[in-house]
């Protein structure tokens, strides 16, 4: 594998998101201070996933026509704008027009995991694709304390200072981050909207159950993650710096998750035995979370949750993008991106829903859906398939 350009790229995605994790935490208490009513603030919180989910295929597919470094570089010239404008907010319109820009520009994760799939071989694909996750965690792991302490300093400083991190992510991508060399069958001809990729995820075998099964994981997740506060307050009477400790321990638990376990076990395991894996290590996670009544059994749950997660999104990434023609990867794996922006903006909306008929709810209704899930990945495994000859098959690999 091709080292040198997947640690610039992982720094690159991981710069540009400790941007993010600064601002994401201030916008609730930014909305209130020009008197956001509740739906507006849920606008604020949903217009940047909005985005991404309409506009991860666009870049994707304009990846596969111009290259994937110059789509990355103008989505990093796009969040500096974003981010400036968030600074300079004045109200309540001026900062939802930066979090549709930060949206609309930030939605090149496809992008970033076609440049991944570019430069790595095939039986190494989920290895690599385990950077993007560990670059989430520690962005998301970062940045709010930043976020938290510039903000108590001056209130555009979190903004100047996501700007200015963007700004070096460009800046690093321009010098040292290469084309890739792979990257040489390019799609020629058609404009930047299209449904060739959507069309080949629905007509290819297995494709829909492994976007299906991400899209489920993440909407899971994603409803695990907008309610964990709320428990804990209503069953711990957890203090906001007492759940920053603990969305802190989800943090460290997916970098060490997705940037040690999984990188490593992986080629050896498979993709499709991970996934199998991953599905019921987060239904088990979940189940002990919907019981828990002591930080010991949360924090015993978390780890299995964030293991579980970890584990099946690079795996099913990888499958995607092995499944796929070279010349429109950057479109199916921005289509895949768009499903999942589409859950993390469901996720929320149903967890509090749940929430507010069973503190219990968001993690029993989620243990369900994901034991449904373990059954498919069961399903997906055992699915006909013939892989490359480098590609770890699940006779191959190891039972589970």
């Amino acid at each position: 594998m091709k080292r040198s350009p997947l640690a610039v790229l992982f720094l690159v995605v991981f710069i540009d998101l400790v941007g993010f994790g600064i601002v994401l935490p201030l916008l609730p208490r930014y909305a209130r201070d020009y008197h956001a009513t509740g739906f507006e603030q849920g606008m604020l919180m949903a217009s940047f996933s909005a985005m991404q989910f309409l506009f991860a295929p666009v870049w994707g597919r304009l990846s596969d026509r111009i290259g994937r470094r110059p789509v990355l570089m103008i989505g990093l010239f796009g969040s500096i704008l974003a981010y400036s404008m968030f600074a300079v907010s004045d109200s309540y319109s001026m900062l939802l027009v930066s979090r549709i820009a930060a949206g609309l520009f930030g939605a090149t994760i496809g992008t970033a995991q076609a440049y991944i799939a570019d430069v790595t071989p095939e039986n190494e694909r989920g290895k690599g694709m385990a950077l993007i996750g560990a670059a989430f965690g520690i962005g998301f792991t970062v940045g709010p304390a930043i976020g938290g302490i510039a903000g108590e300093h001056h209130g555009q400083l979190p903004g100047w200072i996501a700007a200015g991190l963007s700004l070096f992510a460009l800046v690093l991508a321009w010098r040292v981050l290469p084309e890739p060399e792979r990257h040489a069958a390019r799609r020629e001809g058609g404009g930047l909207f299209g449904f060739g990729g959507l069309r080949h995820v629905i007509a290819t075998p297995t494709l829909p159950l492994i976007v299906g099964l991400q899209v489920f994981a993440t909407l899971v997740f994603a409803t695990f993650e907008s309610t964990l506060s709320l428990l804990t307050k209503v069953r711990f009477d957890y203090s906001v710096r007492e759940n920053g400790y603990l969305f802190t321990f989800v943090g460290v638990c997916l970098v060490i998750a997705q940037g040690a376990v999984v990188r490593r076990m992986m080629p050896r395991v498979g993709e499709l035995n991970f996934c199998v894996m991953g599905t019921g290590l987060l239904a088990a996670g979940l189940v002990v979370l919907a019981g828990a009544m002591s930080l010991a059994v949360v924090l015993g749950g978390l780890t299995l949750i964030v293991f579980g997660f970890a584990m099946i999104t690079p795996s099913l990434s990888s499958l995607l993008s092995r499944r796929s023609p070279r010349e429109i990867q950057g479109e199916v794996l921005g289509i895949n991106q768009s499903g999942l922006s589409l859950a993390r903006i469901a996720g929320p909306l149903a967890g509090n829903w749940l929430f507010d008929r069973g503190t219990h709810l968001p993690a029993a209704v989620g243990a369900g859906l994901m034991a449904l899930c373990f059954l498919a990945a069961g399903a997906l495994r055992r699915s006909p398939w013939t892989p490359s000859a480098t590609e770890p098959s699940a006779a191959s690999t190891p039972p589970v």
